[in-house]
């Protein structure tokens, strides 16, 4: 049986729901951020336990040079300029590179069985790249396969809790 006090908490958080192309950025302990059914897309989840400021990107294509206008008008659609949104939008809030705890999911292959596309592997490559460019550590990752996930970052703690298909939910 759980502790009767730490369900009660589950149920105070104010869930805040990643779309696909979207990001939040946050420093409030009562929030969750959440994004649900993860494909070939990736969440980039960050997390400074020191400021206590974390953050969570879905994005859905690897490059914004596919549509430049879309990226102007949602930076969040694309690897190179959602990421980059990401980090600048965790530092005004306090964050700091040398502090943050950066993890990844997704970039299955769901809908292109056959793999004439890649998205998944294409989002996930441009992903590393980045991250290697700007010397940018991975702690904890779950990619590729062909299942779907839902991931979601408590705030007061910084966990990150997965839940792959209709296996049980695992912190990553």
């Amino acid at each position: 049986m759980k502790h009767p006090g730490a369900l009660r908490r589950v149920e105070t958080r104010i869930k805040r729901v990643i779309g696909v192309a979207d990001m939040a950025v946050s420093n409030s302990s009562e929030e969750l951020l959440i994004t649900y059914s993860l494909g070939s897309c990736i969440a980039v989840i960050i997390y400074d336990p020191v400021a206590s400021v974390g953050g969570m990107l879905h994005y859905m294509l690897p490059d914004s040079g596919l549509d430049p206008e879309k990226a102007r008008k949602n930076p969040c659609m694309f690897a190179d300029t959602g990421i980059a949104h990401l980090f600048k939008s965790s530092y005004q809030m306090g964050a700091r590179k040398e502090n943050i705890v950066v993890k990844t999911v997704g970039g299955a292959q769901t809908l292109d069985p056959n793999g004439v596309f890649n998205i998944g592997k294409r989002n996930c490559l441009a992903m590393r790249k980045i991250f290697w460019k700007n010397n940018v550590a991975v702690a904890a990752e779950h990619m590729g396969g062909e299942v779907n996930r839902t991931v979601r970052l408590l705030m007061d703690s910084g966990k990150v809790i997965l839940k792959v298909g209709r296996e049980a939910e695992i912190e990553i």
